[in-house]
């Protein structure tokens, strides 16, 4: 299932590397900024998940994962979800929700992100009717804007994650994403910066933390092969070492694992953590 129709799903229950440039060419030193917490986005295993809720977060937390990031929560209670995290000595800073959701049923979400200690609610996806152009994301950061000061009120903050379509410029110099960076409150609005969808979008991510320090405390963490094909962490070409390096630049706080479309979403998940825990070893 797309991620755009299982978030809102979700929500609605509870209411070529040539043209990468440097981002292609792995760096040989380790970075120090690997954070020693690391998180998985659990769209990564919604196969698995609905079918051993507890055993996949078991694994989850055996592979070495401190953190979770939802995508919804499967009918279950977040009273529950959130017990059985504490139980399993996970936490759950951040949960995906659509943009029309939040519109919708925010009080919803806020009831749910406080039950499971969210501290960030992030808007995963932009349906093609919302960014026909610059204006069109010009009216998505007011919205951003309008409901990140009513999640502000409530203790939560609002993030939005990038795919490769917000780095279209219609023809001039400003992309769509450049736009929502400029025309959010930074205050109000979060970064979380998908790694992937970055380069996949011709863009070198440390380019961003240069121009917007501090406003990417998020990052999806999923590699890139030869071909343009989403990969396990260290599979692919994409410079972790140097995107690591520069994560106090950006602002990171949170870090999540994840595979789009995993052939083994367990093994996917392992072989991500194996290689982060490699970069960050002395």
């Amino acid at each position: 299932m797309h991620r755009r129709a299982f978030v809102h799903t979700a929500g609605a229950a509870l209411g070529g590397l040539a043209a990468l440039g440097p981002v292609a060419c792995r760096a040989a030193t380790p970075p120090a900024a690997v954070p020693r917490r690391l998180g998985v986005q659990l769209y990564t295993v919604r196969d698995v998940l609905p079918h051993d809720f507890v055993g996949v977060l078991e694994a989850v937390r055996r592979t070495g994962y401190e953190e979770v990031e939802f995508a919804g929560y499967h009918g279950r209670d977040p009273r529950v979800v959130r017990a059985v995290l504490d139980d399993l000595g996970l936490a759950a800073p951040a949960a995906h929700v659509g943009l029309d959701v939040l519109r919708g049923d925010l009080g919803a979400q806020i009831e749910a992100a406080q039950a499971l200690g969210h501290r960030y609610l992030v808007v995963p996806w932009l349906d093609e009717a919302e960014r026909p152009s610059l204006d069109g994301y010009r009216r998505v950061a007011g919205s951003l804007n309008e409901v990140g000061a009513r999640l502000q009120e409530a203790g939560v903050q609002l993030a939005y994650h990038n795919h490769d379509f917000e780095f279209e410029t219609f023809g001039g110099e400003r992309s769509g994403y450049d736009v929502l960076l400029e025309e959010t409150d930074p205050a109000l609005v979060a970064m979380e910066m998908d790694l992937f969808w970055a380069v996949n979008g011709g863009q070198d991510p440390v380019a961003y933390f240069e121009q917007y320090p501090g406003r990417f405390p998020l990052f999806h963490v999923k590699d890139r092969a030869a071909d343009g094909a989403m990969a396990d962490v260290g599979a692919g070409a994409i410079d972790f070492a140097r995107i690591f390096a520069r994560a106090e630049q950006a602002g990171l706080r949170h870090a999540f694992v994840e595979h789009d479309d995993p052939g083994d979403p367990l093994g996917s998940i392992r072989a991500s953590y194996a290689h982060l825990a490699r970069l960050r070893e002395p």
